[in-house]
């Protein structure tokens, strides 16, 4: 530097120096501190995947393409048990589960009660009773003629009750078959049993002639 300088600043050459290696490392991290400030390019995520899209607001759930809420759900048959069952109750079971699923939900059949006459493999239908070991009810273990309500070629040996005999039961009167011993349960169900004989009249597919055949058979 120009003698006049230094002998104004008074300053020697070695501080000179060192002011002038000061302002180039300050100068340098002020250049880099707006360099990393500078505006970028940001490139978007790429999508990786489509999501189904939601069904709006006034569109049912059961339309194609929407799975229904009750679809999920798995279909059940809804059987009251009882008699000599050790567990008798009313019990959900899942769809065509058999007369032996029931009664091992009911906790099994009580040591001595006689099931010889149980069809433990029948389906069971939504809203039946299954009653074991009481003489007069359905689902009774009993021979033709032997005092239950089993049925032989003949017919039964009581009277069958509309209320308590299974389809199957049912299915052995003269004149029913498989399809209206079903039609005579779900009257059952639908309305809440039978009150009287008559009202078997109003069973589809049973007429005068038929009702006439059946009326010495069957009780309430």
């Amino acid at each position: 530097m120009p003698l006049w300088v230094q002998s104004r600043c008074g300053l020697e050459r070695r501080s000179l120096a060192a002011l002038a290696v000061v302002l180039v490392v300050a100068a340098g991290v002020a250049g880099a501190f707006f360099w990393a400030g500078r505006p970028q390019q940001v490139r978007a995520p790429e999508v990786v995947g489509a999501a189904r899209p939601l069904p709006p607001a006034d569109v049912s759930p059961a339309e194609p393409g929407f799975p229904s809420p009750a679809a999920s759900a798995p279909p059940v048959v809804v059987v009251d048990v009882g008699g000599k069952v050790l567990r008798p109750g009313v019990l959900t079971l899942p769809a065509g589960s058999r007369v032996a699923d029931a009664l091992r939900a009911a906790g099994g059949v009580r040591p001595g009660a006689d099931v010889t006459g149980l069809n433990r493999a029948r389906v069971l239908l939504d809203g039946e009773q299954v009653v074991v070991g009481l003489p007069g009810m359905a689902g009774t273990a009993g021979m033709p003629g032997a005092g239950g309500t089993g049925v032989g070629a003949a017919g039964p040996a009581q009277p069958l009750s509309l209320n308590a005999a299974t389809a199957e039961q049912l299915d052995t009167l003269p004149g029913v078959g498989p399809v209206l011993a079903r039609h005579i349960v779900e009257h059952r169900i639908e309305h809440g049993g039978f009150r009287s004989v008559a009202e078997l009249r109003e069973v589809d597919g049973i007429g005068e002639r038929r009702f006439a055949d059946l009326e010495p058979l069957v009780r309430p």
